[in-house]
Protein backbone atom coordinates (compact mmCIF):
# COMPACT_ATOMS: atom_id res chain seq x y z
CA UNK A 1 0.00 0.00 0.00
CA UNK A 2 3.06 2.44 0.80
CA UNK A 3 4.65 1.71 -2.27
CA UNK A 4 1.41 2.55 -4.33
CA UNK A 5 0.84 5.80 -2.89
CA UNK A 6 3.98 6.65 -3.41
CA UNK A 7 3.79 5.97 -6.86
CA UNK A 8 0.91 8.01 -7.22
CA UNK A 9 2.62 10.72 -5.39
CA UNK A 10 5.71 10.78 -8.41
CA UNK A 11 3.29 10.21 -11.31
CA UNK A 12 1.29 13.23 -9.58
CA UNK A 13 4.09 15.20 -9.51
CA UNK A 14 5.41 14.56 -12.55
CA UNK A 15 2.52 15.19 -14.82
CA UNK A 16 2.12 18.51 -13.14
CA UNK A 17 5.23 19.01 -14.29
CA UNK A 18 4.81 18.21 -17.75
CA UNK A 19 1.80 19.95 -18.05
CA UNK A 20 3.81 23.32 -16.66
CA UNK A 21 6.72 22.83 -19.21
CA UNK A 22 4.33 22.56 -22.20
CA UNK A 23 2.12 25.38 -21.06
CA UNK A 24 5.69 27.40 -20.93
CA UNK A 25 6.49 26.33 -24.48
CA UNK A 26 3.51 27.63 -25.81
CA UNK A 27 3.07 30.80 -24.37
CA UNK A 28 7.20 31.08 -25.16
CA UNK A 29 6.10 30.31 -29.05
CA UNK A 30 3.50 32.85 -29.31
CA UNK A 31 0.55 32.27 -26.56
CA UNK A 32 -1.33 35.54 -26.79
CA UNK A 33 -2.30 34.50 -30.75
CA UNK A 34 -6.35 33.77 -31.35
CA UNK A 35 -6.48 30.32 -32.60
CA UNK A 36 -9.91 31.74 -33.61
CA UNK A 37 -8.53 34.36 -36.62
CA UNK A 38 -7.19 31.80 -38.70
CA UNK A 39 -9.98 29.89 -38.89
CA UNK A 40 -11.94 32.65 -39.67
CA UNK A 41 -9.85 33.49 -42.32
CA UNK A 42 -9.42 29.65 -43.84
CA UNK A 43 -13.41 29.74 -44.07
CA UNK A 44 -12.86 32.84 -46.64
CA UNK A 45 -10.62 31.07 -48.55
CA UNK A 46 -12.95 28.22 -48.96
CA UNK A 47 -16.06 30.33 -49.76
CA UNK A 48 -13.79 32.05 -52.31
CA UNK A 49 -13.11 28.58 -53.51
CA UNK A 50 -16.63 27.03 -53.85
CA UNK A 51 -17.46 29.66 -55.79
CA UNK A 52 -14.78 29.91 -58.43
CA UNK A 53 -15.82 26.47 -58.66
CA UNK A 54 -19.22 27.16 -59.41
CA UNK A 55 -20.49 25.16 -56.25
CA UNK A 56 -22.56 28.08 -54.88
CA UNK A 57 -24.38 30.87 -55.95
CA UNK A 58 -23.56 34.38 -56.18
CA UNK A 59 -25.79 35.92 -53.66
CA UNK A 60 -25.58 32.70 -51.65
CA UNK A 61 -21.36 33.54 -51.65
CA UNK A 62 -21.48 37.29 -50.60
CA UNK A 63 -23.87 36.32 -47.66
CA UNK A 64 -21.81 33.82 -46.74
CA UNK A 65 -18.54 35.88 -47.10
CA UNK A 66 -19.99 38.75 -45.38
CA UNK A 67 -21.18 36.57 -42.40
CA UNK A 68 -17.73 34.94 -42.42
CA UNK A 69 -16.20 38.32 -42.54
CA UNK A 70 -17.76 40.09 -39.77
CA UNK A 71 -17.07 36.76 -37.61
CA UNK A 72 -13.47 37.88 -38.51
CA UNK A 73 -13.55 41.19 -37.29
CA UNK A 74 -15.51 40.84 -34.38
CA UNK A 75 -12.77 38.11 -33.09
CA UNK A 76 -10.15 40.10 -33.89
CA UNK A 77 -11.53 43.05 -32.14
CA UNK A 78 -11.80 41.07 -28.83
CA UNK A 79 -8.52 39.18 -28.91
CA UNK A 80 -6.72 40.04 -26.31
CA UNK A 81 -3.13 39.52 -24.63
CA UNK A 82 -3.23 35.58 -23.19
CA UNK A 83 -2.30 35.51 -18.93
CA UNK A 84 0.87 34.88 -18.66
CA UNK A 85 2.49 34.43 -15.16
CA UNK A 86 5.36 36.70 -14.85
CA UNK A 87 9.37 35.20 -15.36
CA UNK A 88 10.02 35.27 -11.34
CA UNK A 89 6.48 33.60 -10.64
CA UNK A 90 7.05 30.53 -12.63
CA UNK A 91 9.67 28.53 -10.65
CA UNK A 92 7.12 28.93 -7.58
CA UNK A 93 4.09 27.71 -9.54
CA UNK A 94 6.33 24.66 -10.55
CA UNK A 95 7.12 23.86 -6.72
CA UNK A 96 3.70 24.26 -5.92
CA UNK A 97 2.72 21.94 -8.18
CA UNK A 98 5.13 19.40 -7.09
CA UNK A 99 4.52 19.99 -3.72
CA UNK A 100 1.23 19.41 -3.77
CA UNK A 101 0.88 15.30 -3.90
CA UNK A 102 4.23 15.17 -1.84
CA UNK A 103 2.41 16.54 0.66
CA UNK A 104 -0.65 14.83 0.33
CA UNK A 105 1.32 11.73 0.84
CA UNK A 106 3.20 12.59 3.99
CA UNK A 107 -0.23 13.81 5.44
CA UNK A 108 -1.69 10.13 4.39
CA UNK A 109 1.94 8.37 6.06
CA UNK A 110 1.44 10.48 9.46
CA UNK A 111 -2.20 10.57 10.02
CA UNK A 112 -3.79 7.90 8.46
CA UNK A 113 -3.08 3.88 8.51
CA UNK A 114 -1.69 2.73 5.32
CA UNK A 115 -0.50 -0.14 7.17
CA UNK A 116 -4.07 -1.39 8.13
CA UNK A 117 -6.01 -4.39 6.52
CA UNK A 118 -8.69 -3.97 4.36
CA UNK A 119 -11.67 -4.74 6.45
CA UNK A 120 -14.70 -6.26 3.27
CA UNK A 121 -18.13 -5.26 5.01
CA UNK A 122 -19.04 -9.12 5.31
CA UNK A 123 -16.00 -9.61 7.97
CA UNK A 124 -17.18 -6.74 9.57
CA UNK A 125 -20.68 -8.04 9.91
CA UNK A 126 -18.82 -11.38 11.33
CA UNK A 127 -17.67 -9.34 13.98
CA UNK A 128 -20.52 -7.29 15.00
CA UNK A 129 -22.81 -10.30 14.71
CA UNK A 130 -19.70 -12.40 17.52
CA UNK A 131 -19.98 -9.32 19.40
CA UNK A 132 -22.28 -9.01 22.62
CA UNK A 133 -25.61 -6.90 21.67
CA UNK A 134 -24.49 -4.39 24.20
CA UNK A 135 -21.29 -3.52 22.73
CA UNK A 136 -22.96 -2.28 19.42
CA UNK A 137 -24.41 0.59 18.57
CA UNK A 138 -27.58 1.15 17.03
CA UNK A 139 -26.55 1.27 13.20
CA UNK A 140 -24.23 -1.97 13.85
CA UNK A 141 -27.16 -3.22 15.13
CA UNK A 142 -29.14 -2.66 12.84
CA UNK A 143 -27.25 -4.13 9.82
CA UNK A 144 -26.74 -7.30 12.13
CA UNK A 145 -30.90 -7.56 12.38
CA UNK A 146 -30.78 -6.87 8.36
CA UNK A 147 -28.44 -10.22 8.03
CA UNK A 148 -30.93 -12.27 10.38
CA UNK A 149 -33.88 -11.22 8.22
CA UNK A 150 -32.26 -12.55 5.72
CA UNK A 151 -31.81 -16.11 7.16
CA UNK A 152 -35.47 -15.73 8.73
CA UNK A 153 -37.59 -14.35 6.26
CA UNK A 154 -41.40 -15.42 7.71
CA UNK A 155 -40.71 -14.68 11.24
CA UNK A 156 -41.74 -11.30 11.87
CA UNK A 157 -39.77 -10.96 15.48
CA UNK A 158 -36.38 -9.78 12.92
CA UNK A 159 -38.36 -7.02 11.48
CA UNK A 160 -39.82 -5.81 14.74
CA UNK A 161 -36.36 -5.33 16.11
CA UNK A 162 -35.12 -4.25 12.77
CA UNK A 163 -37.74 -1.37 13.33
CA UNK A 164 -36.55 -0.53 16.69
CA UNK A 165 -32.63 -0.41 15.87
CA UNK A 166 -33.46 1.78 13.12
CA UNK A 167 -35.63 4.62 14.95
CA UNK A 168 -32.54 4.59 17.52
CA UNK A 169 -30.37 5.34 14.68
CA UNK A 170 -32.84 8.04 13.33
CA UNK A 171 -34.39 6.48 10.34
CA UNK A 172 -37.61 6.41 10.99
CA UNK A 173 -38.51 5.61 7.48
CA UNK A 174 -36.13 2.90 7.65
CA UNK A 175 -37.82 1.55 10.91
CA UNK A 176 -41.28 2.00 9.08
CA UNK A 177 -40.47 -0.07 6.01
CA UNK A 178 -39.39 -2.94 8.22
CA UNK A 179 -42.42 -2.82 10.24
CA UNK A 180 -44.06 -3.34 7.02
CA UNK A 181 -42.57 -6.00 6.56
CA UNK A 182 -43.70 -7.45 9.52
CA UNK A 183 -47.00 -6.74 9.19
CA UNK A 184 -47.01 -8.28 6.19
CA UNK A 185 -46.19 -11.99 7.87
CA UNK A 186 -48.26 -11.16 10.85
CA UNK A 187 -51.24 -8.60 9.76
CA UNK A 188 -53.47 -9.44 13.05
CA UNK A 189 -50.65 -8.13 15.40
CA UNK A 190 -51.88 -5.03 17.31
CA UNK A 191 -48.45 -4.14 18.61
CA UNK A 192 -46.88 -4.21 15.06
CA UNK A 193 -49.78 -1.67 13.84
CA UNK A 194 -48.64 0.85 16.92
CA UNK A 195 -45.31 0.71 16.30
CA UNK A 196 -45.88 1.56 12.27
CA UNK A 197 -48.03 4.44 13.38
CA UNK A 198 -45.10 5.65 15.95
CA UNK A 199 -42.57 5.79 13.14
CA UNK A 200 -44.73 7.35 10.46
CA UNK A 201 -45.69 9.96 13.59
CA UNK A 202 -41.86 10.24 14.20
CA UNK A 203 -41.10 10.66 10.57
CA UNK A 204 -43.83 13.54 10.23
CA UNK A 205 -42.04 15.19 13.09
CA UNK A 206 -44.64 13.87 15.66
CA UNK A 207 -47.72 14.87 13.85
CA UNK A 208 -50.49 12.38 13.73
CA UNK A 209 -50.37 12.19 9.98
CA UNK A 210 -53.76 10.12 8.56
CA UNK A 211 -51.33 7.11 7.63
CA UNK A 212 -50.59 7.19 11.23
CA UNK A 213 -54.48 7.21 12.55
CA UNK A 214 -54.86 4.45 10.05
CA UNK A 215 -52.48 2.10 11.45
CA UNK A 216 -53.45 3.15 15.58
CA UNK A 217 -56.78 1.79 13.87
CA UNK A 218 -55.77 -1.05 12.38
CA UNK A 219 -54.11 -1.41 15.94
CA UNK A 220 -57.52 -0.70 17.92
CA UNK A 221 -58.83 -3.51 15.33
CA UNK A 222 -56.87 -6.44 16.93
CA UNK A 223 -57.08 -4.99 20.13
CA UNK A 224 -59.72 -2.73 21.48
CA UNK A 225 -57.74 -2.01 24.44
CA UNK A 226 -54.00 -0.63 22.76
CA UNK A 227 -53.03 1.85 24.63
CA UNK A 228 -50.53 3.48 22.93
CA UNK A 229 -53.29 3.71 20.08
CA UNK A 230 -55.95 5.11 21.47
CA UNK A 231 -53.40 7.48 23.25
CA UNK A 232 -52.12 9.22 19.77
CA UNK A 233 -55.45 9.05 18.36
CA UNK A 234 -56.81 11.43 20.99
CA UNK A 235 -53.87 13.36 20.56
CA UNK A 236 -54.59 13.84 17.06
CA UNK A 237 -57.87 14.97 17.62
CA UNK A 238 -56.83 17.86 20.13
CA UNK A 239 -54.37 18.85 17.82
CA UNK A 240 -57.35 18.68 15.06
CA UNK A 241 -59.24 20.97 17.53
CA UNK A 242 -61.09 18.49 19.12
CA UNK A 243 -60.00 19.05 22.52
CA UNK A 244 -62.80 18.10 24.68
CA UNK A 245 -63.55 14.62 22.77
CA UNK A 246 -59.69 13.87 23.15
CA UNK A 247 -59.50 14.43 26.52
CA UNK A 248 -62.33 12.06 27.11
CA UNK A 249 -60.90 9.71 25.43
CA UNK A 250 -57.22 10.34 27.78
CA UNK A 251 -59.28 10.26 30.74
CA UNK A 252 -61.36 6.83 29.81
CA UNK A 253 -57.88 5.20 28.49
CA UNK A 254 -56.75 6.66 32.61
CA UNK A 255 -59.60 4.63 33.92
CA UNK A 256 -58.82 1.51 31.73
CA UNK A 257 -55.12 1.73 32.94
CA UNK A 258 -54.24 -0.04 36.50
CA UNK A 259 -53.36 1.87 39.50
CA UNK A 260 -50.09 0.45 39.60
CA UNK A 261 -49.21 1.13 35.77
CA UNK A 262 -46.18 3.08 34.69
CA UNK A 263 -47.92 5.21 32.52
CA UNK A 264 -50.70 6.65 34.52
CA UNK A 265 -48.23 9.41 35.93
CA UNK A 266 -47.53 10.46 32.17
CA UNK A 267 -51.06 10.58 30.95
CA UNK A 268 -51.93 12.24 34.10
CA UNK A 269 -49.18 14.76 33.22
CA UNK A 270 -50.51 15.51 29.80
CA UNK A 271 -54.11 15.50 30.49
CA UNK A 272 -53.13 18.35 33.12
CA UNK A 273 -50.75 19.88 30.52
CA UNK A 274 -53.96 20.07 27.73
CA UNK A 275 -56.51 20.92 30.32
CA UNK A 276 -54.80 24.24 31.55
CA UNK A 277 -55.13 25.78 28.49
CA UNK A 278 -52.84 27.35 26.04
CA UNK A 279 -49.53 28.39 27.17
CA UNK A 280 -47.50 31.08 26.58
CA UNK A 281 -45.23 30.31 23.09
CA UNK A 282 -41.74 28.95 23.95
CA UNK A 283 -38.86 31.10 22.32
CA UNK A 284 -38.07 29.63 18.97
CA UNK A 285 -34.86 27.44 19.04
CA UNK A 286 -33.52 25.94 15.99
CA UNK A 287 -34.21 22.65 15.15
CA UNK A 288 -37.06 22.14 18.09
CA UNK A 289 -39.33 20.14 15.70
CA UNK A 290 -37.35 17.64 14.88
CA UNK A 291 -36.13 17.37 18.57
CA UNK A 292 -39.61 17.62 20.13
CA UNK A 293 -40.30 14.94 17.28
CA UNK A 294 -37.55 12.49 18.24
CA UNK A 295 -38.30 12.51 21.66
CA UNK A 296 -41.92 12.00 21.37
CA UNK A 297 -40.66 8.69 19.75
CA UNK A 298 -38.42 8.26 22.78
CA UNK A 299 -41.45 8.25 24.68
CA UNK A 300 -43.10 6.24 22.63
CA UNK A 301 -40.94 3.12 22.71
CA UNK A 302 -40.54 3.61 26.41
CA UNK A 303 -44.34 2.98 26.81
CA UNK A 304 -44.26 0.41 24.76
CA UNK A 305 -40.86 -1.15 26.23
CA UNK A 306 -40.55 0.45 29.55
CA UNK A 307 -36.98 -1.75 30.42
CA UNK A 308 -34.49 0.71 29.66
CA UNK A 309 -33.34 2.67 32.25
CA UNK A 310 -30.16 4.59 29.62
CA UNK A 311 -33.74 5.55 27.73
CA UNK A 312 -35.30 6.66 30.77
CA UNK A 313 -32.34 8.98 31.28
CA UNK A 314 -32.23 10.80 27.70
CA UNK A 315 -36.33 11.03 27.95
CA UNK A 316 -35.39 13.08 30.89
CA UNK A 317 -32.56 14.94 29.83
CA UNK A 318 -34.42 15.84 26.57
CA UNK A 319 -37.36 17.30 28.49
CA UNK A 320 -34.99 19.13 30.91
CA UNK A 321 -33.26 20.53 27.40
CA UNK A 322 -36.57 21.25 25.80
CA UNK A 323 -37.47 22.94 28.64
CA UNK A 324 -40.76 21.13 29.17
CA UNK A 325 -41.03 21.10 32.79
CA UNK A 326 -44.59 18.81 33.22
CA UNK A 327 -43.74 16.01 31.02
CA UNK A 328 -39.84 16.20 32.85
CA UNK A 329 -41.05 15.35 35.90
CA UNK A 330 -43.79 12.96 34.94
CA UNK A 331 -41.12 10.66 33.17
CA UNK A 332 -38.52 11.21 36.19
CA UNK A 333 -41.84 10.14 38.78
CA UNK A 334 -42.26 7.20 36.59
CA UNK A 335 -38.33 5.99 36.29
CA UNK A 336 -37.40 6.83 40.24
CA UNK A 337 -40.26 4.51 40.33
CA UNK A 338 -39.68 1.59 38.31
CA UNK A 339 -35.95 1.84 39.18
CA UNK A 340 -36.42 3.06 42.58
CA UNK A 341 -33.52 0.20 43.91
CA UNK A 342 -30.79 1.24 41.66
CA UNK A 343 -29.54 3.98 43.12
CA UNK A 344 -26.70 4.93 40.21
CA UNK A 345 -29.90 4.97 38.13
CA UNK A 346 -31.38 7.69 40.24
CA UNK A 347 -28.42 9.18 40.27
CA UNK A 348 -28.32 9.46 36.19
CA UNK A 349 -31.66 10.71 36.72
CA UNK A 350 -31.33 13.39 38.78
CA UNK A 351 -28.09 14.70 36.51
CA UNK A 352 -30.20 14.77 33.81
CA UNK A 353 -33.59 16.62 35.21
CA UNK A 354 -30.74 19.06 36.75
CA UNK A 355 -29.81 20.00 32.77
CA UNK A 356 -30.44 23.62 31.99
CA UNK A 357 -33.52 24.11 28.76
CA UNK A 358 -31.54 25.05 25.44
CA UNK A 359 -32.32 29.17 24.42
Amino acid sequence: MIVFWIAVGVLSAAVAGLILRRAARAMAGGGDADSTLPLYQRQLSEIEDLADRGLIAADERRSTHAEAARRLLSAANAAGPAWTAPAMARPVLLAMAVAAPVAALGLYLGLASPGYRDQPYAQRLDQWRAAPPTQLDAPRMAAVLRSVTGERPTDPEPYRFLAIAEMASGDAGAAARALREALRLAPDRADLWESLGEALMVAAEGEVTPQAAAAFQRALEQDPQAATARFHLARGQIEAGEVEAGLAQWRLLLSDLPTADPRRPVLQAAIADVSSGPRPAAPAVVGAPEIAAMVDGLAARLVAEPDDPEGWVRLVRSYSVLGDVARRDAALTQAKARYADNPQILSELAKAAAVEPMR
